[in-house]
């Protein structure tokens, strides 16, 4: 059977089971190529990792998380029925007609104001119910319970490889001008006061790295992408 295709320069590698997260950081740690895919596509979820080696700082290249997040919208968007509407955290949770559907993570090895020597990119996306008792989670959802039940897991993987690749030569050729303005149109209950990073205070925007900037007793906080951060096991 024939595995989902991308786009040159990535590579499919099927984690059978496995933890693509894992099993992604584990490659990127061991010297694999940039543009390594990761995926497992079980029966209820999509699960899929990118390894990525940026030739940038730590603090600039985790913008890779929203990156992500927009290639994902913009290829469920490609794909999916026109009234499903796709919102993104700033933490990397992704909300499908406003429930929890899935999220993105990140991790990399390196110090912030340093160049990583590997970045990776993971999302994991519910597509049935994690239970049939679905009253008991009023807050989460799943893909094919939001009324995509057409679009394929596979089909999916490959838009998003596709979509996030877009982005990467958009963010490359321009910096992150289009990355801000399409990621603020997607953003998930982005204001008021609101917690990220230990930090709770009133949102007043994001920096050009799209680090998050709250106001807390006349103080204006500084959270970095990089708070975001999942380190590999």
């Amino acid at each position: 059977m024939t595995g989902p295709q991308f786009p040159p320069l990535f590579t499919g590698q099927n984690a059978k089971g496995r933890d693509p997260f894992a099993e992604a950081c584990t490659a990127a740690d061991t010297g694999c190529d940039a543009g390594l895919v990761v995926y497992d596509l079980r029966p209820d979820q999509l699960c899929a990792a990118i390894v990525f080696a940026p030739d940038v700082a730590l603090s600039k290249a985790a913008t890779m998380l929203p990156l992500c997040g927009v290639g994902f919208q913009n290829a469920l968007g490609s794909i999916g029925p026109p009234e499903v509407s796709v919102h993104l955290g700033w933490d990397g949770v992704i909300y499908v007609n406003g429930g929890r559907c899935g999220a993105l993570r990140m991790a990399a090895k390196g110090a912030p104001d340093q160049e990583p020597d590997w970045l990776v990119i993971d999302l994991t996306l519910q597509l049935w119910p994690a239970s049939d008792e679905t009253g008991l989670t009023p807050d989460d959802t799943a893909l094919y319970a939001e009324g995509c039940a057409e679009v394929g897991a596979t089909e999916l993987l490959e838009a998003w490889i596709r979509h996030t690749l877009v982005g990467i030569n958009a963010w490359t050729e321009a910096g992150t001008a289009q990355l801000h303005r399409e990621w603020i149109g997607l953003a998930h209950n982005l204001k008021g006061e609101v917690t990220y990073g230990g930090q709770t205070g009133t949102y007043i925007g994001l920096d050009e790295d799209l680090s998050l900037l709250l106001k807390a007793d006349d103080t204006t906080v500084h959270i970095p992408l990089t708070a975001n951060l999942t380190r590999p096991i």
